[in-house]
């Protein structure tokens, strides 16, 4: 700690999520130690990163495409159990076992220049001078909400699939479920059985699609992903260049009419929703499945983003700054690329602090 209460360390991490841990773990492994060298910032009050916030109705064995964190699997999960139990219990012992120091519940307000070249990371427990950061914040703490004529008028709950209850609370009631990804076409089969009514919208045709995702099929998906990260853009999740895989809940689904897919309505009434032309839908639930952004308003004092809305990165290097990586953000925001993105920050990393050139 230096003489104006700023406490040193080599290198922050932000977030405690898939990303964050796996960065954690990096560094360790590579021998910087907790809390002298590095420190680990996690908002939530206890571990799970976003997972502990899922709906119970998302058990374990309804997860796809669950990665393991480096260094230790996720063994004998009952597939019964929800996610976010499991998960969370799966986070909380990894941090235990290798010893990450992670502390919590700490806000990170503003990352902006220091003195001497150092990043001031500056948050609700006091502030951080750091030579590098590795930005996990994920994006479960920004969900988006798109507005609509009318919205406000509305009777009825609106509510996000950050806020998702589960199936039962809907029992009885007439929902409109808007948004073509997993969470709606999910959200849509589980409320179904217990609505009075449900109707689904989305601003595109959703795609779905058949035969297996293999590692060739994934590395083209992220691929177009990382492509608009390059070019400064807003990052879309790598499910919005996949298409919905086609199985049997989706199968039944479509057959059985709960998937029939409406174009998006052009404005929100009192007791429903309305297109042009004058059709109708009675509503008592507006569910908002659409989406998170990525969470870096506390990165504004740095000034990174692009005019196309989002920040330029090279691997998880930011261009503007090469000081700052984010991971778990564009084409590693998914568990196994959250891994190798902490795998290869904290390798970039290393050749920062060592005085070395950028990679080629």
């Amino acid at each position: 700690m230096n003489n104006t209460g700023v406490r040193d360390v080599d290198v922050v991490v932000t977030g405690a999520g898939q990303a964050g841990l796996a960065g954690a773990y990096h560094l360790r492994r590579t021998g910087f130690e907790p809390e002298r060298d590095f420190v680990v910032l996690d908002h939530a009050s206890r571990p799970g990163g976003a997972w502990q916030f899922r709906w119970p109705s998302l058990t374990y064995g309804k997860v796809h495409g669950m990665h393991a964190l480096p260094g230790m699997e996720l063994t004998h999960a009952d597939p019964a159990r929800p996610s976010s139990e499991v998960i969370a219990e799966y986070f909380d012992s990894y941090e235990r076992t290798f010893d990450l120091r992670v502390r919590r519940p700490v806000d990170v307000h503003a990352v902006r220049e220091g003195e001497g070249g150092r990043l001031l990371v500056e948050t609700s427990d006091g502030a951080w001078s750091a030579r590098a950061l590795i930005n996990a914040t994920g994006t479960w703490a920004r969900p988006f909400w798109p507005r609509y004529p009318g919205q406000e008028t509305f009777h009825g709950r609106q509510l996000h699939t950050a806020q998702y209850p589960g199936p039962e609370e809907f029992t009885g009631q007439r929902v409109v479920v808007v948004g073509g990804g997993a969470s709606g076409t999910q959200h849509l089969l589980e409320i179904a059985p217990y609505a009075a009514a449900t109707t689904w919208v989305t601003r595109r045709p959703p795609v779905f699609r058949e035969g297996p995702f293999d590692e060739e099929a994934g590395r083209a998906a992220v691929a177009l992903v990382e492509e608009r990260v390059r070019q400064g853009l807003a990052p879309r999740s790598v499910v919005s260049v996949t298409g919905l895989p086609l199985n049997d809940a989706i199968r039944q689904g479509i057959a059985e009419g709960v998937l029939d897919r409406q174009p998006m309505f052009d404005r929100i009434t009192p007791d429903g929703v309305e297109w042009d032309g004058g059709r109708r839908v009675g509503a008592d639930v507006i569910l908002w499945a659409t989406g998170f952004r990525a969470a870096i308003d506390h990165l504004a004092p740095l000034r990174l983003r692009e005019p196309g809305g989002g920040i330029r990165l090279d691997g998880t290097r930011a261009v503007a700054d090469r000081r700052i990586h984010l991971v778990g953000y564009g084409p590693s925001a998914s568990t196994i690329g959250a891994n190798r993105a902490g795998r290869a920050a904290v390798r970039d990393i290393r050749r920062l602090l060592a005085g070395e050139p950028l990679a080629a």
